[in-house]
């Protein structure tokens, strides 16, 4: 365990997120928040970028490719919830064998004190007293204090943060003075049908093709219809009919998608594919209905 000392206070830091992730198109949003991040002069900071997009869109993904990939940083990911207090975003204290506190960094501390990139996810569950303790490192201050630990930890020059949020009603209101700090605002969309075809192809190189055509078409269909299906639950469905198939649980690819969205959607699903179905059907009788009027 890596140790620094601040103002004469040890904090054992967190080791960085290693993990495989993939990612492919949108390069207009690589682009959007490596600029967010670059610094033009000696008096320049590094503006905080927020990410918003559905639950699955790959926020945390996108993050992670451009802060290990291309800038080629250390990652940290803190994972925000309703629960989740000041001190747990700062300086934890635990008690060690030998009834002494031991004070451990957090991943955003950590990363602070690194100057790697911090990534802090689902940071909309958070409520405003957590946020409060965030508002000096958000602005050309960029420091953080911990009452607990009685420090004030300043944020490396080369230190960067990022927070994803989802955009659903599971969530809470930004307080103004926040939102003022976490700029710019970067929306993740869905994919297009080739992208979103690409996500599925790199991230299971082993599908049936028949199955990756059809789970991206009933995704397609259902943005359409403002469902909030993601690439993550396309990868899920996808995965799932495979192994339907291959197990031979089912005599054809079309009844394994129909027992994997069943399974992975529920009736949610079940819904927007009768609906697209109704509606191809209705297509398919005016177009007749117009083949019988040349006639």
């Amino acid at each position: 365990m890596e140790k620094v000392k601040i103002d004469n206070v040890e904090l054992v830091l967190t080791n960085p997120d290693n993990i495989t992730t993939k990612w492919t198109g949108q390069e207009d949003l690589v682009r959007q928040i490596t600029a967010s991040w670059h610094i033009i002069s000696e008096d320049d900071i590094p503006l905080n970028p927020r990410l918003v997009g559905k639950p699955g869109a790959g926020k945390t993904t996108l993050s992670y490719y451009v802060a290990k990939e291309i800038l080629k940083k250390d990652v940290y990911i803190f994972q925000c919830t309703v629960d989740t207090r000041p001190e747990d975003l700062i300086v934890i204290p635990v008690i060690s064998d030998d009834n002494k506190i031991i004070y451990h960094a957090s991943s955003l501390v950590t990363a602070m004190i690194k100057g790697g990139v911090c990534i802090l996810d689902e940071g909309n569950r958070m409520g405003e007293k957590t946020w409060a303790s965030l508002a000096p490192l958000l602005d050309d201050r960029r420091y953080v204090e911990s009452v607990i630990a009685g420090i004030k930890i300043k944020a490396h020059p080369d230190f960067r943060i990022i927070v994803t949020m989802n955009d659903d009603a599971s969530t809470f209101e930004l307080p103004e003075y926040i939102h003022s700090r976490l700029q710019p605002t970067i929306e993740l969309p869905f994919p297009d049908i080739k992208e979103e075809y690409d996500i599925l192809k790199m991230n299971l190189p082993f599908a049936d093709e028949e199955i990756l055509k059809i789970t991206v078409g009933f995704l397609q269909k259902s943005h359409m219809t403002n469902a909030s299906f993601s690439v993550r639950d396309g990868i899920n469905m996808a995965r799932y009919a495979m192994k339907l198939y291959s197990s031979n649980i089912t005599a054809n690819k079309d009844s394994a998608f129909l027992i994997a969205l069943r399974s992975v959607l529920g009736e949610d699903g079940l819904r927007i594919l009768s609906l697209n179905l109704d509606i191809n059907k209705k297509n398919n009788s005016n177009e007749n209905s117009n083949d019988e009027e040349l006639i």
